[in-house]
């Protein structure tokens, strides 16, 4: 009996499976059986003999041998458990990969375990919450989507009519007038820079002046032989200090208008010219690319692309038409409010300076008046002492 076991023991071949587990075999159960016979009494070793001839050979290849004396086997019943249910192992192949397998059950197993840990998990319904955020993240990527493709039209039109490839639309009497009020808010603007120059400059000498009237005021008292000089040239100074003040009120209230004209007024006409130009260049990129499909094959496939291609267009231009008119009334309006504002800062400028260098000061305080022209009091520009802390 211990030969047959020996030799199915020797010749057995286990088959392995695609997770490295031990496959059924037939024979597991009657070599289980041997195998608890053979550990519970021991092999009986006076029944032992060297097979001479190897596994099949002929029966006169059998030796006995004598008795043996060894010590005896005890019954191990972990070797059974672990025969019985061998510990399952990861895949080499998947271990290879890096690749966790869980442990070898049957997909029946695997499955009913699923539904125990998450009952009701088919029957899962999306919260409101989720779906909110969800409807706002696709939003947001058809945003982003449509941008691109906007940017893209837009940078080769704009590629395109630089190196002289595309065309563009041109309103000549409309980019006329753009350019002039661009060229006249230039100008105007160095007027600003040249007055504020002058007011600086002026202030500084109404502020010497007034020190030398101090001056001579002292030196008067101090000096009683040209105290009648000293008290001339001092009220001339001061006569003059006076003046000048109302003359940088007069120039002061000049530019402050002037200002209000160039970078408010002025200011947001060319911002809505700036619209009008970013119109004209989508409505010329989808204008360019209709043109192309229209000249392209005429399969299914292109007749859709050329009707969605004639709905952007279609929004584009009306964009453009909507944006051209806003800047044509603009600039009316603009032309308009620039000759009256100027015409009254210029007739002010122009009389308070006549006045003043002509000493006339009875004039000067006029044309305040009529101009409606309010002096700040000496030290208003100074911050306060609580501004100052």
């Amino acid at each position: 009996m211990a030969d047959s076991i020996m030799s199915k023991a020797a010749t057995m071949e286990i088959p392995i499976n695609s997770n490295g587990d031990t496959g059924t075999l037939p024979e597991d159960d009657s070599l289980e059986q041997d195998l608890q016979q053979v550990m519970v009494s021991g092999p009986n070793l006076n029944e032992t003999s060297i097979v001479s001839g190897g596994y099949g050979g002929p029966a006169g290849g059998i030796i006995p041998t004598s008795t043996i004396k060894g010590p005896a086997i005890h019954y191990n019943p972990e070797y059974l458990d672990r025969r019985r249910a061998p510990a399952p192992g990861p895949d080499i192949r998947m271990k290879s990969r890096g690749v966790n397998l869980p442990h070898s059950h049957s997909s029946a197993s695997r499955l009913a375990h699923q539904s125990d840990q998450h009952p009701g998990s088919s029957n899962h319904s999306i919260s409101p919450t989720e779906e909110v955020s969800r409807g706002v993240a696709v939003e947001k990527l058809d945003s982003v989507k449509k941008w691109g493709i906007n940017t893209y039209k837009c940078t080769k039109q704009m590629f395109s009519e630089k190196f002289g490839r595309g065309s563009r639309t041109v309103d000549l009497e409309l980019e006329a007038q753009i350019e002039l009020l661009k060229d006249t808010k230039s100008k105007y603007e160095n007027i600003l820079r040249l007055a504020t120059a002058l007011i600086s400059h002026f202030q500084n000498m109404v502020q010497t002046q007034q020190a030398l009237g101090d001056t001579f005021t002292d030196l008067s008292q101090k000096s009683p032989e040209l105290q009648d000089e000293f008290g001339y040239n001092a009220e001339t100074q001061k006569l003059l200090c006076k003046n000048g003040e109302s003359l940088l009120g007069a120039i002061n209230f000049f530019v402050s208008s002037v200002n209000t004209l160039v970078n408010k007024t002025m200011e947001d006409t060319l911002i809505t010219i700036k619209h009008y130009e970013n119109a004209r260049l989508e409505f010329d990129a989808y204008r360019s690319d209709l043109e192309e499909l229209s000249m392209g094959p005429r399969d299914a496939a292109t007749m859709v692309r050329i009707e969605m291609a004639q709905h952007d267009y279609q929004i584009h231009r009306d964009k453009y038409e909507r944006l051209r008119s806003d800047v044509t009334i603009k600039l009316k309006f603009l032309e308009e409010n620039k000759v009256k504002v100027m015409h009254k800062q210029l007739l002010l400028f122009h009389n308070a300076t006549s006045a003043y260098f002509a000493g006339n000061q009875q004039q000067l305080e006029q044309t305040l008046i009529q101009f409606n022209v309010k002096l700040k009091p000496p030290g208003s520009d100074k911050p306060s002492w609580l501004e100052e802390q």
